[in-house]
């Protein structure tokens, strides 16, 4: 599953193919949409949970409301059936939506001026290897730090003239990226998603109130 965006999706994949699909539509309405969908999907399969065996779950970074509904939903799926969970960048779900073979850094808006960046190839039988880790960059810092690399929007972009292509995050892709389970699952007591930053909410708390935000 996958909730960076508004243009949420979920997957199901057996022995690495999509046998089913669908678009959640996040951040529209105060109602869940992710867990009805993932319910709706597994039912038109003939599936429950209990048939699942690992559950892959978007990391961000993104939209910070979305994503602690979807990685609330992973980690409560995981306890709930004993599956392992993993954790993929969505940067990555998106840049792997692109076909074309090539060196890559797919981007999205970060605020602030800012935008979040993943170096990735994309090799000849349309595999998609992250050479980097996540970071931040301005505009500027992205054209000085890409390496020739080719530039692959993320929903939008204020410079489309430079972007390749404008690339949204799916579950489904999963399939064609490489060694997403490398690094092994995720500890479902400490894992949260890649927020990148503060959500502006406790930006704007504490600027408010001159001093940091301390949960609990």
């Amino acid at each position: 599953m996958d909730a960076a965006t508004p243009a949420g999706s979920v997957a199901i994949v057996v022995q690495g193919v999509v046998v089913g699909r669908a678009d959640v539509p996040m951040g529209v309405t105060r109602d869940d949409t992710l867990f009805p969908a993932v319910q709706q999907l597994l039912a038109s399969h003939s599936l429950t949970a209990s048939d699942l065996r690992a559950i892959v779950c978007g990391a961000g970074p993104g939209s910070f409301t979305s994503l602690r509904i979807a990685g609330s939903l992973a980690k409560g799926l995981a306890f709930a059936t004993g599956c392992p969970l993993y954790a993929v960048s969505s940067l990555a779900l998106a840049a792997a939506t692109h076909a074309r073979a090539g060196r890559y850094v797919v981007h999205s808006d970060a605020l602030r001026g800012e935008r979040f960046a993943l170096d990735v190839d994309i090799d000849d039988a349309g595999m998609l290897h992250v050479r980097s880790a996540v970071r931040r960059r301005s505009f500027t810092e992205l054209a000085d730090a890409s390496d020739g690399r080719q530039r692959l929007a993320v929903l939008a972009s204020s410079e489309l003239s430079l972007e390749v292509a404008t690339v949204t995050p799916d579950a489904a892709a999963i399939v064609r990226c490489a060694d997403w389970w490398s690094d092994g699952p995720v500890s479902l007591d400490s894992w949260e998603p890649d927020y990148g930053r503060l959500a502006e909410a406790q930006v704007k708390w504490e600027q408010l109130h001159g001093r940091a935000l301390v949960d609990g």
